[in-house]
């Protein structure tokens, strides 16, 4: 079984996938995977860049023992995309001094993705976006956008030749409400629900009017921008919030919450199976 591993600033999202056969090839000739195929088991937990590769893999060992499953034996292969460079070399020290005997692809420079990557400097594109982007073009063939609603919210584009095109980038919503907190004495931190109506009747129902309907404006509005350049696209969502400001914008057709982790298990497989381009 592969453990997949997606760390991002905030939180880092695990997921087993187990050794299900794959399905008819994709729109690349690789063996294409569809919706949750094979993901087993998922977990959600902090990213804590103080821990020592010992606590990573005593985490990770925790983690499956509460399903009843032995790391040393459940699982064959590891695969670690991760947004926080100090979190990843840890990993690997943990994968090396622990897991030495695992198949192991930590995304990054000179991992092949079976993607061509046109931004203008391929190294800057973050792996976490990259494999977004493979998951896409696998499960949705053709042109799409993803939205990943994290600690940023994040617009990837792919093409309809499945290329890696670029996209956009903005503060997330946890990141704007820390600050609105910080910078206005007089607000308080409140549950992000839907309020009753998009006119607030009280301060919580305003932040939570101005951040649902705010950021959702948000998404609509940069991804009509982008098909304008680009043309017709599926709009995909990923990321923790989702599920909650998707169902609240005009063009979010799918949300797809274990994305990442199904692109980084394509892209492990295209660097193992022998299948790579």
């Amino acid at each position: 079984m592969l453990l997949a591993m997606d760390v991002g600033n905030t939180e880092t999202v695990i997921g087993l996938f187990g050794p299900e056969a794959p399905e008819a090839a994709d729109a690349m000739g690789f063996a294409r995977a569809s919706g949750e195929h094979g993901l087993t088991h998922h977990w959600r937990i902090s990213t804590i860049a103080e821990r020592t590769p010992d606590e990573h893999a005593m985490v990770l060992t925790q983690l499956l023992d509460l399903e009843g499953l032995d790391l040393r034996t459940a699982v064959s292969a590891m695969a670690i995309c991760s947004s926080a460079p100090s979190v990843t070399t840890q990993l690997r020290r943990m994968a090396n001094r622990w897991f030495s005997d695992l198949e192991l692809t930590v995304m990054g420079p000179g991992t092949k993705t079976g993607m061509p990557i046109l931004y203008d400097n391929p190294r800057e594109v973050g792996a976490d976006r990259v494999a977004d982007a493979v998951g896409a073009y696998d499960l949705y063939p053709g042109a799409s956008i993803v939205v990943d609603m994290g600690t940023a919210t994040v617009f990837d584009v792919v093409s309809a030749k499945g290329e890696y095109l670029g996209g956009a980038i903005a503060p997330g919503v946890a990141i704007s409400l820390e600050a609105l907190y910080a910078h206005a004495s007089a607000l308080r931190s409140v549950e992000l629900v839907r309020p009753r109506s998009v006119i607030g009747r009280s301060t919580v129902e305003s932040i939570q009017s101005g951040v649902l309907y705010g950021f959702a404006a948000q998404v609509d509005g940069v991804v009509e921008r982008i098909v304008d350049e680009l043309g017709s696209a599926t709009v995909i969502a990923t990321g923790g919030l989702a599920g909650l400001i998707s169902s609240h914008t005009k063009h979010i057709r799918h949300v797809e919450p274990w994305l990442t982790l199904h692109g980084l298990r394509i892209v492990h497989e295209r660097n193992h199976l022998g299948d790579a381009l």
